[in-house]
């Protein structure tokens, strides 16, 4: 079987390639920097994928992409999608990454038991999912220090809010008393 070969428009010239990376389906660091190197493969600016996105009717703001790049969490399907769209990658092999991104998104599907183990011991196959660990959600530095200061917020203008809720009011009403005119 011959081995696929893959032309690319690098600056208007075709150039013969290397097969573009495959996806990872182990997590989302890993995803993200194979989209890393599917990004040095094509070649590309941000700008140019930005533009190629257009091209194939998808929408991928040139800082988007930086942004998608930069992190280690796990970028949106739709993102996905333009972002390999705008790498020229195309037909099963997309395929391949927007599966690779749902498999760490909702984990593996589970694969059915061989039907012939039901038939030769009369019983009803039983389907047996892998047994995989939620990652443990972590927030970032800068979303604890958001909650802590509104946290400290909330407590300080609701203790002075109490503390000066006894200056307005008066255990005690004083009645003042003033004379009155008699001829109205």
């Amino acid at each position: 079987m011959c081995e696929p070969v893959y032309v690319q428009l690098i600056r208007g010239t075709a150039v013969m390639t290397t097969a573009p990376p495959t996806p990872p389906r182990t997590d989302a660091a890993a995803f993200v920097a194979a989209l890393r190197r599917l990004k040095a493969w094509s070649g590309l600016s941000y700008r140019n994928l930005e533009r190629r996105a257009a091209d194939a009717g998808h929408s991928l703001p040139y800082s988007t992409a930086a942004t998608m790049l930069g992190r280690e969490r796990l970028p949106r399907e739709e993102l996905v999608a333009a972002f390999v769209a705008a790498c020229g990658i195309r037909g099963s092999e997309a395929e391949a990454w927007l599966d690779a991104r749902t498999d760490i998104a909702c984990g593996p599907v589970p694969e059915a038991a061989a039907p012939t183990d039901a038939v030769s011991t009369g019983t009803a196959p039983v389907i047996s999912a892998p047994v995989v660990a939620a990652p443990a959600r972590t927030r970032s530095r800068r979303t604890r220090w958001t909650l802590a200061v509104a946290a400290a917020l909330v407590t300080a203008l609701l203790g002075g809010a109490t503390a000066s809720a006894g200056a307005f009011t008066d255990d005690e009403e004083k009645v003042l008393e003033t004379p009155v005119s008699a001829r109205l």
